[in-house]
């Protein structure tokens, strides 16, 4: 699949099946995150690749509980693998360095089969002592917010793609 297919194709999924995301395919979508453009090339953001169900399952609570959904409630939707991006935000660009990691995460798993979604109050998440609790327990010293996750998996249902919006380009010649 060439990018721009995979540019047009892709869409958010946010309904699971279980089966887990192979770890040469993991590898690849993380690789073409890691392979973002960053300002001065400072590749300032880190990747958490979470496929252990239990600290899995926990951040799926912690963001629930931060989202304020009923207990019970999946906030990653039955993702099996969940990619937290983080980036150091002494650099004055992380949170676009950030983004453009998890647009790399997002296109690069379309290409490789997977479904993703990008899913927010990561950086909730890392403010609370339980997000600055996982990050000690990695080693990860220094003032990281959380991005965004990239929830993938493989779909129960696949995304219909959305006709794009008219008029969204002013040129100036």
């Amino acid at each position: 699949m060439d990018a721009l297919q995979a540019i047009t194709e892709r869409r958010s999924c946010r309904s699971f099946t279980d089966r887990p995301v192979e770890k040469e395919k993991l590898q690849t979508i993380i690789h073409a995150g890691l392979c973002a453009a960053s300002g001065r090339n400072t590749q300032s953001p880190l990747i958490l690749a979470i496929t252990d169900q239990t600290t899995r399952d926990a951040l799926s609570e912690l963001n629930r509980s931060i989202g304020g959904w009923q207990e019970g409630f999946d906030p990653f939707y039955g993702a099996p693998a969940v990619l937290l991006v983080i980036a150091d935000k002494s650099v004055p660009t992380y949170l676009y360095d950030g983004s453009l990691v998890m647009g790399n995460l997002m296109l690069a798993a379309h290409s490789q089969g997977i479904a993703s979604c990008w899913i927010h109050r990561a950086k909730e998440e890392l403010e609370s002592e339980q997000g600055k609790a996982l990050l000690r327990s990695l080693g990860i010293e220094g003032d990281y917010e959380g991005i965004g996750h990239c929830v993938l998996g493989y779909a129960d249902t696949p995304a219909q793609p959305i006709p794009r919006k008219e008029n969204r380009v002013f040129y100036i010649e």
